[in-house]
């Protein structure tokens, strides 16, 4: 039918040419070529001349052409290809369509499932099995896409059926569509089987990809490397750049440092170019696995950065708790140009928390504001902790309670954040609330900030009230943070001796932790023998640390036996351990500056020493019973 031409009734033949003022000239000449070839010209004119569009349309109507399924079907997919017209307009169009063929039904089912209304996408399917409509295998994937975002596995699993009833069991499109559409729908034995039973000479890299990609979106990170693994050694697919960084990100996740390398190492022999999403899975994926300077080595050859290779890259520093490099790093990033993401935005304002670098904290918080970029409800919580951690729990309490849609760890950071900064009653009040608001249920990060509060208020029965409310009425399991919040809570009650039976009847075998909790509150109130016991636990786990050695030696300082403080000092000497020094961050104008203990690399360290001898002359003229900063003369 497509082949003849159609023949209109003298009633129905096309207005002249001007009366249609603007109508493309092409039609004018229809008289001379074939209808097909004068309808494809003019639809081609329309993706630069869209006001023509309705014009053709009213033309091939009134003319009779619209009949023709070509035409139809060129119409209505020119019609799907243009935003300036809606979906609706482009479905009455169709069932305008007296028979529509095949193409006209996937046009149509291709732009509903990639739209709002994917399940009218399994209407117009459903239609095409009632009609009989001849499907082929560009249906199959169209509809297998509906159903993968209505993670409908039922109707997949019928149109799987149908599939291989018309006997598409081969077909590369088809079959790639119905494994990406199992994993979508979790059931990930069936994707398997679908791959399994394709033939090798049929695969495409999209299956193998479909294939890693699958297991590492359903967190099977581990069956993720395996498949390509097995890609490289069994298969004559050439893999691509989707292969390979859908395979650094599973090495990322599992920190498989060698397999990683390995992968480097192909992109090399491979010869792929090394553009940003290699790279930012490069730098991702040496962060993850705690190999900084490997990253940076990859970071810094990238020619074009954009804002996701910086948050990887800022993000393995926050990872190893390196925030000033962190935080020097987005300074960096400013400074080319590019501007911060969400992500980038969350790892910075951590930064700031966890070095105390309030004035930059607030100046990222406002740059977010200022520039637009989205607030999303993981740098809301990373502002709360970043405000709390600095010690404006009130500025903090504030962003708490603007959020609309607070999670569990909204609630969590806020009670954690009253905590720390001594407000105790706030935070088993903020609690409360939590629990009236029915919003979310609390989690273990939730109760640790609860046994923090209670440990800093010194409540003790308040504290056991609420872990047995952790393990009872939540089925919460504790972990041994909880335990050693438990501890400290005990010990700084001087409960010494219930601390160490609690230790003992731990289902979790004790860290060091705990262990330096018990001896740090054996050498405040001068109890020797545990603190004893306590050491030589903490000797055993960390045989390599000075701590145990110090706060054992405060220990015996504290009961006057300074024949044993100077044999703890002596035994210190002579394994060759040396008291690791001390350090402090302090902020200036959004600079933040470390301190070691003795250090004198500073480069105003001259200024400091002075400044701070002068105020040792003042603070000792009017208190001269104490002395004042000795170590500086």
């Amino acid at each position: 039918m497509c082949n003849q031409m159609v023949r209109l009734p003298s009633k129905l033949k096309p207005p002249k040419p001007k009366t249609l003022i603007s109508l493309p000239t092409t039609l004018a000449s229809q008289t001379q070529k074939s209808p097909y070839h004068t309808f494809s010209i003019s639809l081609l004119q329309t993706h630069k001349l869209f006001s023509h569009f309705t014009q053709i349309l009213s033309h091939a109507i009134t003319s009779g052409y619209f009949t023709n399924p070509y035409i139809s079907s060129q119409l209505l997919h020119h019609c799907l290809s243009n935003p300036d017209f809606p979906l609706t307009f482009s479905h009455t169009l169709f069932t305008q369509i007296p028979n529509p063929n095949v193409f006209s039904w996937n046009f149509l089912l291709r732009a509903y499932s990639h739209s709002s209304f994917p399940q009218e996408a399994i209407s117009l399917y459903n239609q095409m099995m009632q009609k009989s409509v001849i499907l082929d295998n560009f249906t199959f994937p169209f509809v297998l896409k509906a159903c993968s975002r209505l993670i409908s596995f039922h109707k997949g699993l019928e149109v799987h059926c149908v599939s291989l009833k018309l006997g598409f069991e081969f077909d590369v499109f088809v079959q790639n569509s119905l494994i990406y559409m199992y994993f979508q729908c979790g059931v990930v034995e069936f994707a398997q089987k679908v791959f399994d039973f394709i033939p090798d000479s049929v695969r495409d890299v999209v299956t193998w990809n479909s294939m890693i990609s699958g297991y590492l979106q359903g967190g099977c990170c581990h069956h993720a490397v395996k498949v390509f693994g097995k890609l490289l050694r069994e298969s004559d697919v050439r893999l691509n750049d989707v292969s390979i960084v859908s395979a650094l990100t599973a090495c990322a996740r599992t920190e498989l440092l060698d397999v990683g390398k390995k992968i480097h190492g192909l992109i090399v022999v491979y010869g792929l170019v090394m553009d940003v999403f290699l790279g930012s899975s490069l730098v991702d994926m040496y962060t993850k696995c705690g190999y900084l300077e490997d990253a940076k080595t990859v970071f810094d050859r990238l020619l074009d950065r954009n804002a996701v290779c910086w948050t990887s890259m800022i993000a393995g520093y926050l990872k190893c708790d390196m925030c000033k490099e962190a935080i020097e790093l987005f300074r960096e990033m400013l400074v080319a140009g590019v501007k911060a993401e969400p992500a980038t935005i969350a790892c910075v304002v951590s930064a700031c928390g966890h070095s105390g670098a309030l004035d930059l904290g607030r100046w990222v918080h406002n740059y977010s504001e200022r520039n637009g970029i989205e607030m999303n409800l993981i740098v809301k919580n990373s502002v709360i902790d970043m405000y709390s951690k600095c010690g404006l729990v009130d500025k903090a309490l504030k962003v708490f309670h603007s959020l609309t849609n607070k999670d569990v760890y909204s609630w969590s950071m806020m009670i954690s954040g009253l905590a720390m900064n001594a407000r105790s009653d706030d935070a088993l009040e903020l609690f409360s609330l939590m629990e009236g608001s029915g919003e979310v249920s609390p989690n273990v990060v939730t109760f640790l900030g609860i046994l923090s509060a209670c440990n800093h208020g010194g409540f003790v029965d308040e504290g056991f009230y609420y872990f047995e409310k952790m393990t009872r009425r939540y089925k919460l399991s504790p972990g041994i943070e909880h335990y050693g919040c438990l501890v400290d809570l005990l010990g700084r009650a001087n409960l010494l001796v219930e601390a160490m039976d609690l230790i003992g009847s731990m289902p979790i075998q004790p860290d060091a932790v705990i262990w330096r909790s018990l001896l740090f509150a054996c050498s405040r109130y001068g109890n020797v023998e545990l603190a004893e016991v306590a050491a030589k636990k903490i000797n055993e786990l960390e045989p390599d640390k000075c701590g145990a050695y110090v706060l054992l030696s405060n220990a015996y300082a504290s009961a006057s036996r300074w024949k044993d403080v100077k044999m703890v000092r002596r035994n210190m000497g002579a394994e060759g351990i040396q008291k690791q020094p001390g350090y402090s961050f302090t902020e200036i104008d959004g600079l933040v500056h470390e301190f070691l203990v003795a250090d004198r690399t500073h480069c105003q360290i001259d200024i400091i020493c002075d400044t701070l001898l002068a105020m040792n002359v003042v603070l000792k003229s009017r208190a001269p019973e104490l002395v004042f900063l000795d170590f500086l003369h």
